[in-house]
């Protein structure tokens, strides 16, 4: 009795190890088949996030299209230094952030856009919301003083509350908004809930409506944009000079 108990362990130890072995390699087999699918999957999704800052709605179909047509120049920016790369798209804003936090230079990716006449300036920006990581394109007028429009997403947020921080009812409100006060000051944009202009009138109060029954996420949004712009000032300095 205790040699057949003794085998049949064996063997159902064997089996187990068999069976991970090849349901591993099977694993790694597709995920490597699939891997220049997903990334081409990642960098359209990239492209059109991109091109809806600017009010471009774009497909999967057409995004390397569209990009192409309205996204003129792409540059890395280390302080206050911009060198041309056609592949600036492709730089990943949170590894950019830990290497900060590390004491590493952070390389801060741009996108010059010509649309209707006008030369627009995209930048990421990258934050925290109530559950998980928030983050966004913000695309400035040539004046780099007012927004042209925004572009914002979030992996985890609640949905019908701090999820609408993708609904274009949301978005729309940044829209001409000034990322400067009366003064001069840098100031970004605030969503604030006693915002006294429901009708977001007024374009240089620096304040848009926050979401209802989304606190956390909406001065997550407030965070992420003062955060996420004022990396890009000492940059902008130069163009204005």
């Amino acid at each position: 009795m205790s040699t057949k108990r003794t085998d049949s362990n064996v063997y159902t130890l064997v089996f187990a190890v068999i069976l991970v072995v090849v349901v591993g390699s099977l694993l790694a087999f597709f995920a490597n088949a699939t891997k220049e699918m997903r990334d081409n999957n990642d960098k359209v999704k990239t492209q059109i996030d991109i091109l809806s800052s600017i009010g471009v709605e774009a497909t999967r179909a057409n995004a390397t299209e569209m990009f192409t047509q309205y996204i003129k120049k792409q540059y890395v920016i280390e302080g206050t230094t911009a060198t041309e790369n056609p592949e600036a798209y492709l730089i990943d804003v949170k590894k950019e952030q830990d290497a900060a936090k590390a004491g590493k230079t952070q390389r801060l990716p741009m996108f010059v856009s010509e649309k209707d006449g006008k030369t627009i300036y995209i930048i990421p920006v990258r934050g925290n919301g109530l559950w998980d990581a928030i983050w966004g394109y913000v695309a400035l007028n040539d004046d780099l003083k007012s927004i042209n429009g925004v572009f914002f997403d979030h992996k985890g947020e609640t949905p019908g509350l701090g999820a609408n921080i993708t609904e274009p009812f949301f978005k729309d409100d940044f829209k001409g908004e000034m990322i400067y006060d009366k003064e001069g000051n840098y100031k970004a944009v605030t969503t604030s809930k006693s915002n006294a202009d429901p009708n977001n009138e007024d374009k240089t109060d620096n304040e848009v409506d926050a979401i209802s029954g989304a606190t956390i996420t909406s001065n997550g949004v407030s965070a992420m944009l003062k955060k996420g712009i004022s990396l890009y000032l000492p940059y902008f300095e130069t163009l204005k000079k």
